[in-house]
């Protein structure tokens, strides 16, 4: 039998779990991302029937929604090439935002490729002056000059 007690504290037990839970760094990243890609969502559907519907609407007509096969192939069709335009206008916001980020980073400086033992060709360091595979005497090391 459970107490009046005994049901508080598993209560106040359970609720701890739900808040740990809760406020982990992936749960909060993930309602984020759920946000912005609804507002994402508005976004595409206004560069689509902004730019891209008049240009639609502009062209011959097919008549969809008929009967039998035919019809439901041309809504069929339909929708694949609005599915396709969201596609395509989603990829080419998606590479200026890409793009715009790019802009005021200095690009990365090459890596100094790591020192090898000459003789049994492991990675070692900079400033050894023996392998610590082979044990093998090891020249001064120099620094390339690019």
């Amino acid at each position: 039998m459970i107490t009046k007690g005994r049901e508080i504290l598993m209560l106040k037990k359970l609720l701890k779990e739900f808040k740990d839970f809760a406020m982990k760094g992936n749960v909060i990243d993930m309602a984020v991302g759920v946000i912005i890609g609804a507002a994402f969502g508005k976004v595409v559907t206004a560069v689509i029937d902004i730019f891209l519907q008049p240009l639609l609407d502009s062209l011959p007509k097919l008549e969809a929604g008929g009967t039998g096969f035919a019809g439901s192939v041309l809504s069929f069709l339909g929708v694949l090439v609005e599915f396709i335009l969201t596609a395509l206008v989603l990829f080419a916001i998606i590479k200026a935002v890409n793009a715009a980020k790019q802009i005021g980073k200095k690009p990365e400086a090459p890596k100094e490729k790591p020192r090898t033992c000459p003789f049994c060709c492991t990675e070692i360091a900079k400033e050894a002056t023996r392998c610590p595979h082979c044990t093998s005497e090891l020249p001064k090391y120099e620094p390339k000059k690019a």
